[in-house]
């Protein structure tokens, strides 16, 4: 995870296409559970917002999904499924573990520099000594329900980048770009001069 730029601004069309759209669906079915996803049109904004990049993955994905932070499911947050500040651009196999976790997890606006490093040659995700002591379980929870940490997708994923990079089909600017973590751990193996596996 890495810190993603926080408030994304809002579309210009959002409140009239989504907000509204959706304040005039509660009026017609105040207890339905199930909700027009007026949100979807703006999945283009959001990823950009988000730099193409999944919010917890903190890796660029070819389609992902508009998650609302606090779940759309739980009756509470029912005034907050038409709001552009509860979401966040998700990959799908994220998205599916999530599920209700809500602000159980680490939410990626609140991310800051150097909290996660990625190993190398493992792919494993590991906290650091800048996360903050109170936010340790919070993280460790976020890592082990997500599969962030040793998740064989996200894994995988990392290292098709790193081995891309090897190869010369990247440069290390476009690690950072698309990769910011694995070029980090690139970074600090060349300022070691440890040789990359």
């Amino acid at each position: 995870m890495i810190p993603v730029a926080n408030p994304i601004p809002e579309p210009a069309e959002f409140n009239e296409k989504c907000r509204k759209e959706g304040k005039k669906w509660f009026k017609k079915k105040p207890t339905s559970e199930k909700f027009p996803n007026h949100w979807r049109q703006f999945q283009p904004e959001l990823a950009e917002g988000f730099k193409d990049r999944c919010g917890w993955w903190a890796m660029r994905i070819a389609d992902g999904h508009v998650d609302h932070y606090q779940s759309k499911s739980k009756k509470g947050n029912r005034n907050l499924v038409y709001e552009w500040s509860n979401y966040r651009y998700i990959a799908g196999t994220v998205n599916s573990s999530k599920r209700t976790l809500d602000d159980q997890i680490l939410d990626p606006f609140e991310i800051q520099d150097g909290w996660f490093e990625v190993l190398l040659p493992s792919m494993q995700l590991v906290t650091t000594a800048a996360l903050p002591a109170s936010l340790l379980a919070k993280a460790n929870l976020t890592m082990v329900k997500l599969h962030l940490d040793n998740g064989t997708k996200v894994r995988r994923v990392r290292k098709l980048w790193y081995k891309d990079y090897k190869d010369g089909k990247i440069t290390f600017a476009g690690l950072q770009d698309i990769a910011p973590l694995v070029a980090e751990a690139v970074a600090k193996r060349i300022s070691a001069s440890q040789p990359l596996l």
